[in-house]
């Protein structure tokens, strides 16, 4: 994967120098290589990270009158290739040349066909347009904006900020803080979007559309044919997705976290190629409650990789904290992507490119506590209490809608934790009020396929896959590759009937089931484990100088975002001996406020300012 860039301007040329200078803010997810084109007033940049076809896969790629460039992966080109032969000539093996052709011979809904994470940049040199496209499930960032009578768009939002100074915008601060992370199409930069997975966008004449190709379409009932149909299918469609994302031109390894997810995919790999061994990575904590390093090395052992562990201190977060707001573009309620930086830091200084991990098992077999809990009215669990049925109602379009933390019950705590300038232009709109996702897609669905869509929407592909995935691997050249996201193995997993999902108040009935033959009973039979790193009470705790200076209440006032005086009673109960923060179902408020105050620092945002 790379890192792409690009403008059109309303009125003249773009300068070379300022499309290279948007193009090196993104030198770190292509050190390889780079390449341009200008014409007709628009330019495209781009930086490589050469993983297929290291020495033809310069970008932009040309055919007739279309012009490319591409972020990603597309794990079918092969069959793609076959299909188009007869017609088009191939010039290089690199698997995103079918895009040209795809497009050429099927128009904008080729993006359709492919499988693949990526964001796709196509000009039009006879129609004058411009068609950005994302990935279906959104493992590939792409960001967009309207400024000063030029389109703008990037793969991080960084490089877009080379032509506007950033702003924050409050509905962006307002959805971080009130649910897992950001939504597309909501950035935390004002007039900033990020384009939504399975979505295409056209631009042509200063205006653009936006246009849904795909989504988790969950059928309102399904044919049960019998568990072992189901592990057979899912047998051949998991070892598809494994073994389409080992091909590439360098050396492919994974990440081996001690958790049924990552191990499954380490086998499989192991299963598909068996004389070739490869490099596994992995983290440990000295604490033994949370450290798993046993059982990543007994996986390890299982598969015959070459092992490495890397040993992280917690005095190391301080040290990155930093790094991770920069590259993440957002605040964040918890510090653990400090640990993934250090270990795609691993990854990179071990020589590797690419790594297989096991992101996306959650969200589709139902790996969280609420998918066991059931809604209100199934489990006959009172839910009066964690939210109210108007909130859930309006968020999801089900009162008896139940999401693990007390979303709704922020409205009063943000009352006291926002600026009252802030709170005046908060006021005008409420993030639970707002369709975070297509309320359609839940209509009549089961409870447990609703969760399903809700975390993919919310929690999956502008949090786990964002903040917590691609930007923590690109920040070290790492490209990340996730098997369970493959969007063939999607539609069948769509398809398995929910009681093999959840069967006798067990997660991931039929991932475990399945992963029998290939896991060892000590990993299968765990129980699940949710890691969770030190909270803003062990950073406040360690007296540090900048951090301290970043939360002063003279700096938190003069800024306006937030309320000092309920900043300072957080620092001061986070500083207490008997200070507890459950982070499953609790919100990091200070780590909140701490990021945040990075994120001003990193992209120099002096305050709020009030467009009134």
């Amino acid at each position: 994967m790379c890192g792409i860039v690009g403008v059109v301007n309303f009125k003249k040329s773009v300068a070379k120098k300022k499309i290279k200078s948007m193009a090196d803010k993104l030198t770190h997810r292509g050190p390889d290589e780079e390449g341009y084109f200008l014409k007709d007033n628009m330019a495209f940049g781009f930086k490589r990270l050469s993983i297929v076809d290291l020495n033809h896969g310069q970008q932009p790629m040309f055919f007739e009158n279309l012009v490319l460039v591409c972020n990603g992966e597309i794990y079918n080109h092969h069959e793609l290739r076959e299909e188009l032969k007869d017609k088009y000539t191939f010039k290089t093996e690199c698997d995103v040349e079918v895009i040209l052709y795809m497009y050429k011979e099927y128009g904008e809904e080729f993006v359709k066909r492919l499988n693949g994470q990526f964001a796709i940049a196509i000009y039009n040199r006879d129609t004058k347009e411009i068609f950005l496209a994302r990935d279906h499930v959104g493992i590939t960032p792409l960001f967009y904006t309207l400024h000063k009578n030029r389109f703008i768009f990037a793969s991080e939002i960084k490089a877009i900020l080379e032509y506007t100074k950033a702003e924050i915008d409050p509905k962006g601060l307002d959805q971080v803080l009130t649910f897992p992370g950001l939504t597309a199409p909501q950035t935390i930069f004002k007039n900033i979007k990020s384009l939504q997975a399975g979505h295409y966008l056209k631009f042509k004449k200063k205006n653009y559309t936006l246009h849904k190709y795909w989504d988790l379409d969950y059928p309102l009932s399904v044919e049960d044919k019998g568990k072992e149909y189901y592990l057979e299918k899912l047998d051949y469609h998991l070892k598809r997705a494994v073994s389409l994302r080992l091909n590439a031109d360098v050396d492919v390894g994974f990440y081996l976290s001690g958790g049924l997810d990552s191990s499954l995919i380490a086998s499989l790999i192991h299963k598909l190629v068996p004389d070739m061994q490869r490099d596994s990575y992995s983290i440990s904590f000295s604490d033994s409650n949370i450290d798993e390093s046993p059982y990543q090395e007994l996986m390890a052992k299982e598969v015959n990789s070459n092992h490495h562990t890397i040993h992280f201190g917690w005095s190391e977060i301080a040290s990155r904290l930093k790094e991770m707001v920069y590259h993440a573009e957002a605040p964040l309620k918890e510090s653990y992507n400090t640990c993934s930086l250090a270990l795609s830091a691993s990854v990179r200084e071990n020589g590797k490119k690419v790594i297989l991990t096991g992101e996306g098992a959650d969200e589709l077999f139902g790996g969280y506590v609420g998918y066991r809990l059931g809604s209100k009215r199934e489990s006959g669990f009172d839910m009066d209490s964690i939210l109210e049925d108007e909130i859930t109602q309006k968020l999801w379009g089900d009162s008896g809608f139940f999401y693990e933390k007390e979303y709704a019950g922020f409205n009063e705590f943000k009352e006291l934790f926002y600026s009252d300038k802030l709170l005046k232009k908060l006021h005008k709109f409420n993030s639970t009020e707002n369709d975070l996702v297509d309320l359609s897609q839940l209509e009549g669905r089961d409870f447990f396929h609703k969760r399903s869509y809700i975390d993919f929407k919310v929690r999956l592909s502008e949090h786990l896959l964002a903040d917590h995935g691609d930007r923590v691997c690109y920040a070290n050249s790492i490209e990340a590759r996730y098997p369970f996201l493959d969007v063939e193995l999607i539609e069948f997993i769509k398809t398995i009937p929910v009681k093999y999902m959840i069967f006798e108040n067990k997660e991931k009935y039929i991932l475990n089931e399945y992963a029998k033959d290939y896991v060892p009973s000590e990993i299968t039979d765990r129980e699940k484990f949710a890691f969770v790193a030190p909270n803003a009470s062990y950073l406040l705790k360690q007296d540090i100088e900048w951090i301290n200076k970043l939360l002063d209440t003279k700096k938190i006032k003069k800024e306006g975002f937030f309320n000092p005086d309920m900043v300072e009673n957080l620092k001061q109960r986070y500083l207490s001996d008997d200070f507890v923060l459950n982070q499953t179902f609790e919100n990091d408020f200070l780590m909140f406020v701490l990021t945040f105050e990075i994120l001003l620092e990193e992209f120099d945002i002096k305050g709020y300012k009030d467009d009134k």
